[in-house]
């Protein structure tokens, strides 16, 4: 399991450093793809295979599940890390996230959410409701 946040620096090779707490979970070889609300996700291989499973099944004939498989794969690449820890973030994940330098990793449970500083801060200032999203959660049996 993925907790805590963790901050750091995009190096001039576009580079960052897994955090240590997540690297063995992690494995030495995952996927990095497009997130929702503008991050990148990082998914285990053993989870990517889950979630791959779950976006085959959504039918073909529908255009928002074309859509949202469509999302995930073209943005998803296969990474490795260094022997320092650290992993490439390739150019077109790098656009999207508009990452520059300064990062943020947050354990997500089964994944990593890669947020650029600015969209993270952002995303903690927007005045979320955490109370009314609590009480929806019974509407999605938790």
């Amino acid at each position: 399991m993925f907790i805590g946040e963790y901050n750091h620096s995009l190096d001039k090779k576009n580079r960052i450093i897994i955090p240590s707490k997540f690297r063995e979970e992690l494995g030495k070889q995952f996927i990095l793809t497009k997130g929702l609300d503008g991050c990148l996700y990082v998914y285990p291989r053993s989870q990517w295979e889950l979630l791959q499973k779950k976006l085959e099944k959504l039918p073909l004939t529908n255009k928002n599940a074309r859509a949202f498989v469509r999302f995930f794969f073209s943005g998803a690449h296969e990474i490795e890390l260094d022997k320092q820890g650290r992993t490439l973030i390739p150019q077109n994940l790098i656009e999207y996230g508009n990452i520059e330098k300064d990062v943020v990793s947050i354990g997500v449970s089964n994944r990593i959410e890669i947020w650029s500083r600015e969209k993270w801060d952002e995303y903690n200032n927007s005045n979320i409701d955490y109370d009314s999203i609590a009480e929806q959660m019974n509407e999605l049996e938790f």
